[in-house]
């Protein structure tokens, strides 16, 4: 599907770095044009501007700490002064994936009303807003792509509030579908399961734990955030038109 998405602009959320960072460069390789962003790491976010520009593509780099609720509406400002810039009008967006994300790992016992609001912040409010205000600028025949989890299904007990947060964005996609479906505008959702990202790092580095993991995914491995992303860019592009409100789980096949 190279070039397939010539003439295209995208936001992705979270793409400094890991799945979120796939995403970018596989829709830049494909011909949009992508405004990503990241929290705290600009340096991973140059990186990945960098890598798409190298590679032949165009993208920029905005700040957005989604904790915060009054990021989104600055966020918007900021994209729209850039696409001014760029374009001599404000954003006009054909393709949203709400990808960013913060630590999950919060155990029941552990968890804490701030611990719990931060996660939910990010991973539930943050997507519902940012396509709020994404709506007025937002192409008919768009498409959502929202970034969900197996955990939304299959929950991970060392992390029940960010299953329930994923679990609340399969369903923000499903009431999405219905809402925008006639403006042409498609949402779904793409759901992970254990993908090799600098965020499980960590964890990778025991050999007991991932052979636990690996063994109850059907194709024994972890993922690649550019398998993650190959699903995005098809759901982006034309020829997954016919595609909505669904969530569609990629993760070799976790816990059949």
């Amino acid at each position: 599907m190279e070039h397939s998405l010539t003439g295209k602009t995208a936001l992705v959320t979270g793409a400094s770095r890991g799945i979120g960072r796939a995403i970018a460069e596989r829709l830049a390789k494909d011909g949009a044009t992508v405004a990503l962003t990241y929290n705290a790491s600009k340096s991973g976010a140059d990186e990945t501007v960098a890598a798409i520009e190298k590679a032949g593509g165009t993208a920029f780099a905005l700040q957005a700490d989604l904790v915060d609720p009054a990021a989104v509406p600055t966020l918007f400002a900021r994209l729209d002064d850039e696409f001014t810039k760029r374009k001599g009008s404000k954003a006009a967006l054909d393709i949203l994936v709400n990808n960013a994300g913060n630590s999950g790992w919060v155990g029941f016992k552990d968890a804490t009303p701030d611990s719990w609001d931060t996660l939910m912040a990010v991973y539930a409010r943050a997507p519902f807003f940012i396509v709020q205000a994404a709506l007025d600028r937002f192409v008919d025949g768009g498409r959502i792509i929202n970034i969900s989890s197996a955990a939304a299904t299959k929950p991970v007990t060392a992390a029940p509030v960010y299953s329930m947060a994923k679990a609340a964005i399969n369903t923000l996609t499903h009431a999405l579908a219905s809402e925008l479906g006639p403006r042409g505008i498609t949402a779904n959702a793409v759901a992970p399961g254990y993908t090799r990202t600098d965020g499980n790092a960590a964890f990778r580095e025991n050999p007991e734990l991932v052979k636990a993991v690996e063994a109850e995914i059907a194709l024994g491995r972890f993922g690649e955030p550019s398998e993650i992303a190959t699903v995005v860019a098809f759901l982006a592009s034309d020829e997954g038109h016919w595609v909505t409100g669904q969530t569609i789980e990629a993760s070799g096949g976790y816990k059949l």
